[in-house]
């Protein structure tokens, strides 16, 4: 559940987002959710993120397990291709900042 009254104008510029823990507000223009934004405020271990070339990483990686489990047919072809698309633009670095977790 997403609550988005701080993400309007004049608003606080945060969301608040529910998990089994609770209440946690998240940045409004994050990609991510409740669990990233805990573990982002709760385990600041080095104050270094992924590196890019790990990022490209698993993007490619989702990618192609998107695109063999449509061939297998295990997956739909249109979510597929939407994860692939999704993928492509990780990979491009296009949602770097969106990967907050320090490693």
């Amino acid at each position: 559940m997403v609550d988005t009254s701080g993400d309007t104008p004049g608003g606080s510029g945060f969301r608040i987002e529910h998990d089994s823990m609770g209440e946690v507000k998240v940045p409004a223009d994050a990609k991510w959710r409740a669990q990233t934004q805990r573990a982002v405020e709760n385990f600041p271990v080095s104050g270094q993120r992924l590196e890019r070339a790990h990022i490209e990483a698993l993007a490619r990686i989702k990618g192609a397990a998107a695109k063999v489990n449509a061939e297998l047919k295990v997956l739909d072809p249109d979510i597929a291709a939407a994860i692939q698309e999704a993928a492509a633009e990780v990979a491009s670095g296009r949602w770097d900042e969106h990967f907050p977790v320090d490693v």
